[in-house]
């Protein structure tokens, strides 16, 4: 394998390149925010899984095109599916999340996110999944699901309790609002903050440093560090999951996906039963 790479495309809604023992994985949806749908999960997950698997990947590199790093679901997409109260499909989602959490954390080697922007729902989840979060000065972070009648899923409810404790997670949970880099910084969601138009350099250069290092050490830590952990992932992205499909067919889902694409304001109802 060559020590520098170009850019390879599948559909180009995943760009993956590599730089020596570096390769970085970059959501390439920039006109949505880089927000899911099965497609671009689905890639997502196969070059995942390739580079997990490559032996001459020393680090994985997490990042978004354009000025946000993943809005978390695509909300057009999940309204069509609530709509037609596709639950086949709206599983799928939130399974793809937990393949994509569950590959991350398993991988052998660092997975770096580079936070270029907002990392909203599902994409704030993805860069929490992640072992080291290297963010832009611009960048923000948010548990906005209940915005739009939903529950956390992709592993927020396991990632983010770890971090700043359940009192201060459920703070973040309710509120649904967006933490700039300077608080996350703070709150230890982002483990360093540069200058925007630093991020790519300052990325690279942990990436780097991290791909210079004796790989066996790395991985084992890793595993060690993340075994130790009181609650298995697995039981918790069970629990989203039902949670989720219950939030999936309520009312509430279906006014707050409508709201947010007539950009007006939702009125929930509140409703605890399904549609």
């Amino acid at each position: 394998m060559s020590s520098a790479r170009s850019a390879q495309r599948a559909s180009g809604i995943v760009l993956v390149s590599h730089d020596g023992g570096v390769a970085t994985l970059t959501l390439n949806q920039p006109e949505r925010l880089n927000a899911f749908d099965v497609d671009m999960g689905a890639e997502f997950t196969a070059a995942l899984k390739v580079l997990s698997a490559d032996r001459d990947v020393r680090v994985i590199v997490i990042t978004g095109a354009g000025r946000g790093f993943c809005a978390g679901a695509n909300v057009a997409f999940l309204k069509e599916i609530v709509k037609r109260q596709d639950r086949r499909t709206a599983r799928a989602i939130v399974e793809l999340g937990r393949t994509i959490v569950t590959l991350i954390r398993k991988a052998p080697k660092p997975v770096i996110a580079s936070v270029n922007g907002a990392a909203a729902g599902g994409g704030a989840n993805l860069a929490l999944a992640c072992d080291i979060r290297i963010a832009s000065d611009r960048a923000s972070i948010g548990q906005v699901f209940n915005r739009i009648g939903l529950h956390p899923d992709w592993g927020g409810t396991y990632f983010l309790p770890r971090l700043v404790g359940p009192s201060k997670a459920l703070d973040l949970i309710f509120s649904a609002e967006m933490t700039g880099a300077e608080d996350a910084l703070r709150l230890g969601l982002f483990n360093r903050v540069v200058p925007h138009d630093r991020l790519a350099e300052e990325t690279r250069a942990l990436a780097a440093a991290l791909a210079a290092k004796p790989s066996m050490p790395l991985a084992l830590a890793k595993k060690a560090v993340y075994a130790g952990e009181r609650r298995s992932l697995s039981q918790v992205l069970d629990t989203e999951l039902e949670n989720q499909m219950a939030c999936f067919a309520s009312d509430d889902a279906a006014e707050g996906l409508a709201a947010f694409l007539e950009k007006r304001t939702p009125t929930f109802a509140g409703h605890q039963g399904a549609r």
